[in-house]
């Protein structure tokens, strides 16, 4: 993701305004405030991989003085090794001179005990599946091995505990003097994303060997299903919070929201809708950037508090009906209330499958469309302000459904007066009679499904 080709920079694109506060890191990493393990924090899809890339450029092109270093901890988990991952980052970063040299071969012993401890705790793990049957032979060659076979057991092993020990802080030393020139950031990204048991390996050998001067780390990553690594390896009963404390100095979440205007609190998601809306070639021409479907974005986006990566998977369902429409589903000729119905269809085809089955069997009732888009209660202000097209589709799922609670039933007055509106206003309907709501859902999740 961090590689030269398809170079991505905050000066190339920065929606999001996240510049400064990547400003801001490389100066806490500059200063000697001892912040590392420093955790950058943020739901899946917030688009901590992408900052993570910008940061690691900045420092780059700038004049940081720092020596980033990138790991894909998600591609490295299949090798089992932690360590390993670490080392290879570490020396691949630098040219080949003594420093290198010399690191490789304080690492070697390191490693080699690390490989050494995992082969014999997975012939310990191949001989607990079969314990059953081999329980009483091991009994015996117990017993036969007698008191100075274990004597010499336990011996080899605090000889092994005391040589690692050594070859530990020689690959300290080493590392520290590599560091010496330029001070080494390693960015471990997609820790959350890992092999329960290699995350929390990782962790701790980045406390245990890699606490060393001149070396920081920086961990991208989500720390809710961070913990729940925790717990899947220690068990429910330990407080995962307080684990992972112990191996993090400074955590900062990124925001969901950016200022475009300095002072309104805009959603990243919404921005980055409107940036993939006017880039795409089905969407372009829609109209779909305009105020009154970013209103029903905006209620849709916030309801489900949509990540950047969800946004992208609602404009691929989006291309992907426009596509099957022969791009007469969206387009700018087709009334507004038919479009916003539409997208609906598309967003509950693609995020909520449970809802999507209740509207074909015709299950569905105004509560579930209500939750949906983020609505508590109907819309009665009409002296005030005009509703939004969330509160519009509310209403017409309001006037159709019979069996609507006492907080979303509407007079034979208010039905009119709905009536009249998504006629006139919302181009769907008459003054007479309601066009189906649930109709029209349904057509688009159809064309969805290929049946359309």
């Amino acid at each position: 993701m961090c590689d030269t080709q398809d170079r991505v920079t905050f000066d190339a694109r920065d929606e999001y305004q996240r510049r400064p506060i990547a400003e801001k890191i490389i100066r806490l990493l500059k200063s000697e405030v001892k912040i590392s393990p420093l955790v950058i924090d943020g739901h899946w899809g917030a688009g901590k991989t992408e900052f993570c890339c910008k940061l690691i450029h900045l420092i780059e092109d700038g004049e940081a003085d720092l020596q980033p270093i990138y790991v894909d901890a998600f591609k490295a988990d299949h090798a089992d090794e932690p360590l390993m991952t670490l080392m290879a980052a570490v020396l691949n970063a630098f040219p080949e001179d003594k420093e290198k040299k010399d690191l490789i071969e304080k690492a070697l012993p390191v490693l080699r005990f690390g490989i050494k401890t995992a082969l014999k705790a997975g012939t310990s793990w191949l001989l607990k599946q079969d314990a059953a049957d081999i329980a009483e032979d091991f009994t015996t060659e117990i017993k036969k091995a007698g008191d100075e076979a274990i004597n010499h057991a336990v011996e080899s092993l605090l000889t092994d505990h005391v040589a690692v020990e050594k070859s530990i802080v020689a690959l300290q030393q080493a590392l520290q003097a590599l560091a010496e020139a330029k001070p080494i950031v390693i960015f471990i990204d997609e820790l959350d994303r890992c092999r329960p048991d290699f995350a929390i390996n990782m962790l701790e050998n980045i406390k245990h060997i890699f606490d060393v001067e001149g070396v920081q780390f920086v961990l991208v990553t989500n720390s809710e299903q961070l913990r729940s690594s925790i717990n899947h390896c220690y068990g429910n009963g330990l407080d995962a919070q307080r684990y992972l404390d112990k191996f993090v100095k400074f955590s900062l979440v990124l925001s969901d929201t950016h200022k475009p205007n300095g002072y309104d609190a805009v959603l990243a998601s919404v921005t980055h809708l409107k940036t993939l809306i006017s880039k795409s070639k089905l969407l372009k021409d829609t109209g779909l950037n305009q105020k009154n479907f970013s209103d029903f974005f905006i209620s849709l986006i916030s309801a489900n508090q949509l990540s950047l990566r969800e946004v992208e998977t609602l404009i691929l369902y989006l291309e992907i009906y426009q596509s099957l429409t022969e791009q007469e589903g969206l387009a700018n000729n087709v009334p507004f209330g038919f479009r916003v119905l539409r997208i609906l269809g598309v967003f509950l085809y693609g995020f909520k499958p449970d809802l999507t089955e209740k509207i074909t069997l015709n299950k569905i009732n105004v509560t579930d469309i209500a939750n949906v888009l983020g609505k508590t209660e109907p819309f009665r202000s009409w002296d005030d302000d005009d509703p939004d097209p969330a509160d519009v589709i509310v209403a017409m799922a309001g006037v159709e459904d019979s069996s609507a609670n006492t907080n979303f039933s509407f007079s034979e007055e208010e039905k009119q007066r709905w009536r009249e509106f998504l006629s006139q206003r919302f181009g769907v309907g008459s003054p007479r009679h309601t066009t189906n709501l649930f109709k029209i859902l349904i057509e688009a999740i159809e064309i969805l499904k290929l049946k359309g």
